[in-house]
């Protein structure tokens, strides 16, 4: 079903989720998409996690933006098909994108199938960037998200100087193959985001020879062992951070 999400910019429209046999408030997750917009594949991803036990909002970034998605025609030529993606994001500003998703943060809380206390973030790749500074902006309003599920985020390593205000439950996944995050890169993110190791609520997952985007079903992209293995820590993180019912 669609939700309409309120900005300052006018509504912007989202995707929910909810699950079955809906009885009382559940805990709710913002999933926040890839560069390639909001493509079947997330939207199976949200699906997922609704069959968990939670309300699923996934805002549609690139609504304002024409096209609004990449093209499944270009599917099959991965260079023309990852540019595309690039270009897309390149027309949203940084700044509109981060307070649409703390738009769809507020918007899902609202919901009265939600429980307002007990909301969280999933990003992925450019989703992942962005959960984590909207998580940062959230804390600095002294609201933030109550989890934050990051997978490979793209923009983390400019994102650094906003660490110490990210204290929220995390899990960061990466992948040691990962061309455009080298474990450098990764090894910095670490260190800022755990407070050097002194922070045990953020935890890091390194999945061995996946590359960006393994989650992604593409198969320029995807990795079985580091998707599966990746999807089982992050639904047990959930589990324990907030759980459902199911």
């Amino acid at each position: 079903m669609t939700l309409p999400i309120p900005t300052d910019a006018g509504d912007l429209p989202g995707l929910l989720w909810l699950p079955e046999d809906l009885e009382q408030p559940v805990p709710g997750l913002v999933v926040l998409q890839e560069i390639f917009g909001l493509s079947d594949y997330v939207q199976r991803r949200c699906a997922d996690l609704a069959a968990l036990g939670y309300a699923v909002l996934a805002p549609q970034l690139f609504a304002r933006l024409d096209p609004p998605l990449v093209g499944l025609e270009d599917w099959d030529d991965f260079e023309s098909w990852l540019g595309e993606g690039v270009a897309l994001t390149a027309q949203l500003p940084w700044e509109r994108a981060e307070a649409d998703a703390l738009a769809a943060l507020n918007a899902l809380r609202a919901h009265g199938a939600v429980d307002s206390e007990q909301v969280g973030l999933v990003g992925f790749c450019y989703g992942g960037g962005l959960a984590f500074a909207a998580t940062a902006s959230a804390a600095a309003e002294e609201r933030p998200p109550s989890a934050l599920v990051s997978y490979y985020g793209s923009a983390l390593p400019t994102l650094l100087d906003r660490a110490a205000q990210v204290e929220v439950p995390s899990l960061h996944h990466f992948g040691t193959s990962d061309a455009f995050i080298p474990l450098e890169q990764v090894e910095e993110i670490r260190r800022a985001v755990t407070a050097d190791g002194t922070r045990d609520q953020i935890r890091f997952r390194l999945h061995e020879g996946a590359g960006h985007a393994f989650d992604n079903p593409h198969p320029g992209l995807h990795h079985d062992a580091g998707a599966e293995a990746a999807w089982q820590q992050t639904t047990g993180f959930l589990a324990e951070t907030l759980p459902t019912r199911s």
